[in-house]
């Protein structure tokens, strides 16, 4: 077991305090147990007082706001938030979220009857009804890496791949973190792989930003999304899209706009008369998470994980999904019963969960067996996952689905 004093202390860069101490700088509801970062994240009432104040701007003088000082406002934003990732700001555009940017990469790749896009059983549901949409009207085929789960190494991820890469694959689709299984992937070896084959890599990096420390142009990646709203802080509906410098002139925005036949970046900022204010209020929210520590506040939050992931393990009598070396803030967990999992079982338990116990946590089906997906972020604490852990325990007895 970890350390229990992880969910009482802050920072020691800023002395901030964690847990409840800082729960009210949330619009979150006080009477639930909020274990769902992971899903839309939740925002700091400062960055919507930040975009709050962008509106105000942009409604007193639409114009001279949208036309004369956007452009500019936006390229700013692209360059600070692209030195917090690792990237240069000319190589950075807003979107409202991965789904979008994926299908922006996606919708522009020219492909031909016979060629492959790969990915894994542990993506995005909604990238991978894109990525078989593309292919459906390409003639193209998805191929899907089978990667375990539980599974005991990394090893397994690189393997799932160099099995399925093939001389017709177009496009290699990895996910930085998975989000039914909250696997932190090995990036560095599965890209290494791909471009010894010569095959493009697209990253869905949804869960990375702010979890994890990021260097996306280290990578060697060609494409690399993430949404800003899940662990950055930021206001619903921001996205971003990183492109390789040699692969931006074959990308465009699903919505051809003034800036086509432009610069990569003015083809994407302005899309039309829209709502910028999430995209600019960013700043705030890169701010935020700097004042809480930065990559402090990471890796508390990865401690707070395995503390909480230890405490469910012993509490139901469970083992691990993955090695510990796979997880950040987020842990995927079996849940105590030997009855398969079903879409129907899990929802029923996740109702139940919010509805009868205030605990907010994703629960899924998945390869046959049904997991529980626990977020840590600054505003949790170790009691929030003592209350996971008897409702699970009296939901299971009450629905006789306990493990024998």
């Amino acid at each position: 077991m970890h350390a229990e004093p992880i969910n009482l202390i802050a920072s020691a860069a800023n002395g901030v305090r964690f847990g409840r101490a800082i729960r009210d700088q949330f619009l979150l509801d006080p009477e639930i147990a909020f274990l769902n970062h992971g899903s839309f994240g939740a925002v700091p009432r400062v960055v919507f007082a930040a975009q709050d104040t962008w509106r105000l701007r942009i409604e007193r003088q639409p114009v001279t706001a949208l036309i004369r000082e956007l452009p500019g406002a936006l390229r700013a934003v692209a360059d600070e938030f692209g030195a917090f990732v690792g990237a240069r700001g000319a190589d950075v555009v807003f979107l409202d979220n991965v789904t979008a940017a994926l299908n922006a990469v996606l919708r522009s790749l020219r492909l031909a009857p016979g060629d492959e896009i790969l990915h894994t059983n542990h993506g995005y549901g909604a990238v991978n009804k894109a990525i078989r949409f593309v292919c459906a009207q390409s003639g193209a085929t998805a191929v899907e890496a089978r990667v375990p789960f539980p599974l005991k190494d990394s090893r397994q991820v690189v393997e799932a791949f160099a099995g399925s890469l093939s001389p017709r694959t177009r496009l290699a689709v990895l996910d930085h973190i998975t989000s039914p299984t909250a696997l932190v992937l090995p990036l560095a070896e599965t890209i290494a792989l791909c471009r010894e084959r010569r095959v493009p890599v697209l990253v869905d990096g949804a869960h990375a930003a702010g979890q994890i420390p990021l260097n996306i142009a280290a990578l060697g990646a060609d494409y690399y999304t993430g949404n800003c709203h899940k662990w950055l802080f930021a206001a619903k509906g921001t996205g971003f899209l990183w492109v390789a410098p040699q692969r931006q002139a074959d990308v465009h925005p699903l919505i051809v706009s003034w800036g086509h036949g432009e610069s990569f970046a003015r083809a994407f900022d302005w899309p039309g008369t829209r709502d910028f204010s999430a995209w600019l209020a960013l700043t705030e929210s890169i701010a935020f998470h700097r004042r809480l520590g930065g990559e402090a506040l990471m890796r508390r939050n990865g401690e707070l994980a395995a503390s909480a992931a230890d405490l469910l393990y012993q509490a139901w009598g469970v083992a691990p999904a993955a090695p510990a070396g796979m997880r950040a803030a987020m842990v995927t967990l079996p849940l105590p019963t030997s009855q398969p999992g079903t879409r129907a079982l899990a929802e029923r338990v996740h109702d139940r969960l919010i509805d009868e116990y205030g605990v907010e946590v994703p629960v899924s089906d998945f390869g046959g067996g049904l997991w529980v997906r626990i977020s840590a972020q600054c505003y949790n604490e170790l009691s929030d996952y003592e209350r996971l852990a008897d409702a699970i325990l009296r939901i299971m007895r009450d629905e006789r689905m306990a493990a024998p």
